[in-house]
């Protein structure tokens, strides 16, 4: 296989969409939070809990969906967003893009699973410490945060002048 940008961003997207479903339907199922009553916590490390958590909204809670009508324009304005991403990603050359946007729609994959399946998305990652708490979150949500870090460092990064253009 040709490890094309858009190659590496389907691998990355779906190998982020694996790591979390997979993650959720163990922490679900086979470690049992699916019984767990929404904010309790499980400590892991002093700094780390797993936490059952269902976020009706997008990151951070914002926009939250009271009804089945917020939950479906949540789900099409995310599968618009893929699908837009999805055409971009067709079209890339640049690996650091390639990578961003696969991750990003790995995740965004994710969490519309969820909002299909459960009506909401299940978050379980909870860190704090230092007196600061940090929100309670999914491995879809690492995916679409590093997505957006890889893209944000192609935004950024110095251009460099082509030897062959005569810079100096």
């Amino acid at each position: 296989m040709n490890m094309t940008p858009r190659n590496l961003g389907l691998i990355l997207a779906v190998l982020a969409l694996i790591a979390d479903q997979g993650s959720k339907l163990y922490l679900l199922y086979g470690a049992g939070f699916a019984a767990m009553a929404p904010g309790e916590a499980v400590p892991v490390l002093p700094f780390f809990n797993l936490v059952m958590d269902w976020n009706p909204g997008i990151s951070y809670g914002l926009f939250p969906a009271s009804s089945w009508i917020g939950t479906a324009a949540l789900v099409i304005f995310s599968l618009g967003a893929i699908i837009g991403l999805g055409i971009w990603l067709w079209k890339l050359t640049s690996v650091s893009l390639g990578i961003g946007i696969g991750l990003i729609i790995g995740g965004a994959i994710g969490n519309v699973a969820d909002r299909i399946v459960y009506g909401r998305v299940a978050d379980f990652f909870h860190f704090y410490g230092f007196g600061y708490d940090w929100y309670v979150f999914n491995i879809a949500d690492v995916a679409i945060t590093f997505g957006a870090i890889a893209i944000m460092y192609e935004v950024l990064k110095p251009e460099h002048p082509n030897p062959s253009e005569g810079g100096t």
